[in-house]
Order: structure tokens, then sequence, then C-alpha cells
């Protein structure tokens, strides 16, 4: 790690857009349960799943939650304590077992930056870093792609569940491999990359 990062921080490629991947802490619950509620993803027929989600200090206390901070510096290892209040782009939680990608969101207005690239990097790492193989993904249907494109592999399909969930969800699994390695996927984009 490079001086001035902890473990769990995340400086992807590009670290002059000012974005950073860390452990979330309690005081990010706000934050992130608005930006579950206030996802463009969740409109309409779906918008009930969400509307009364929490995002607890308890959850993130009890799970793998990782949030990708915008920091106001273009150099963020030297930014300090900058990235911790900066404007939460998106999160993901893993579950360690069994192996889940539980929640993964990304705010509407950083849709198209890679995050939620850097973030499904980050997760296949941290997967890596307990000893993971795999992680399952329960997708929202129109995440279905995104999933596809990042190299999860289609293992069934997750019922609807009423009054909960009012439709079939797109079950994957992430490989996790290991740093560098291409896994094959014959759908999508194409191979991907993980990375370290």
């Amino acid at each position: 790690m490079g001086k001035g990062r902890r473990r769990g921080e995340f400086h992807g490629r590009g670290s002059s857009a000012g974005v950073v991947i860390r452990r979330a802490e309690e005081r990010d619950a706000a934050r992130l349960t608005r930006l579950v509620r206030s996802s463009g993803a969740y409109e309409g027929r779906y918008a009930a799943m969400v509307s009364g989600y929490r995002v607890g200090p308890d959850y993130i206390e009890a799970h793998r939650v990782f949030v990708a901070v915008e920091t106001d510096s273009s150099n963020a290892e030297s930014a300090g304590a900058e990235f911790r209040t900066g404007r939460v782009l998106g999160f993901y939680s893993l579950i360690a077992d069994p192996a889940e990608l539980d929640l993964m969101f990304v705010a509407d207005e950083a849709q198209g930056r890679g995050i939620g690239r850097r973030l499904v990097e980050h997760m296949r790492g941290e997967a890596r870093r307990i000893g993971v193989e795999s992680v399952r993904v329960v997708s929202h249907p129109p995440a279905e792609g995104f999933y596809r494109s990042m190299g999860a592999r289609p293992s069934g399909t997750v019922p609807a569940n009423p009054p909960a969930v009012m439709w079939d969800r797109p079950e994957f699994t992430f490989p996790v491999g290991e740093p560098g390695e291409v896994i094959p996927w014959q759908g999508g984009s194409g191979p991907v990359s993980v990375g370290a």
C-alpha cells in the first residue's frame, strides 16, 4: 500500500478523478440509506422495494460495507481525512458466509464514471482476502446487463417473494479469481481482468 493509505482503501486507476473506496462507518448510514431510496433504478414498479429500506449502523457493523467517495482533492493519498466526508458515489455490501453481494448501488449522477466497475473490482479483492472463491448475486432485473458485463455468470432465477419482491430476479455467481487473472466470459462485453 502507498503512503497514507489504510487497509480497505482503494485508489483506482485514474486517481486524479478523486475517488476512494473505503470501509463504511456508522456515520455513513443515513447517506447510504438516501442513496438506496433515491436510486433511479428502483423507480416505477420497483419503488416499493426500497421505499422503506434502511442501511443502519448495525448493518454496517455486521457486514463488509465499502463506499466509493469523491474527494475534494486530485491527490487522494495526501488528502488526509478529507475522503471520510466526501460525496458518496456508490457502495457495496459483501456478506461472508455464505458469500453474497447483498447490496450494490451507484448514485444516479455518478453512473457512467466507472464507479460500479471499481466497486466490483474492490469486492473481488475483499472476497479473495477473506478466502472466498465465488460470490452469489441476486440481481435487480435492470442491473442484469451490468453484472454480465463484469463477468458474473448466470446461475439461476430467484422466484418472486410477494409482497416484498413481486418479480423474479436473475441469480449470478462472480468468480473471484486471482489478481490479474482474466476470467473468460461467453457473453456480455468479453473477458474481465480481475484487479489487484
